[in-house]
């Protein structure tokens, strides 16, 4: 299949640099190797998402069981003010 692709000169410079540099043979190795590359962030992408989603979906779990209370933010401050003093005496 072929297809045309309209670069920004920026885009077509960097492109021809990655063919200069011997490191592919040809335009259309760089831009396959791209897209590649771009599917292989797409599928993180939305594994992490899905990871988030399930994170998320087991808190509100946890809330509705009753498993999760208020926490008192200034106490908890206070807290690790005091480990980061216990810390720093210990150095």
């Amino acid at each position: 299949m072929s297809l045309n692709v309209s670069l920004p000169p920026e885009l077509e410079n960097r492109v021809r640099q990655h063919v200069e540099s011997g490191l592919y043979g040809s335009a259309s190795e760089v831009i396959r190797e791209a897209l590649r590359l771009f599917e292989a962030y797409q599928a993180m992408r939305e594994a992490s998402l899905a990871a988030l989603k399930a994170d998320i979906g087991q808190g509100v779990a946890d809330i509705e069981a009753g498993k999760a209370r208020e926490i008192d933010i200034e106490s908890l401050k206070q807290r690790g003010r005091v480990a980061l003093a216990k810390r720093a005496d210990a150095s």
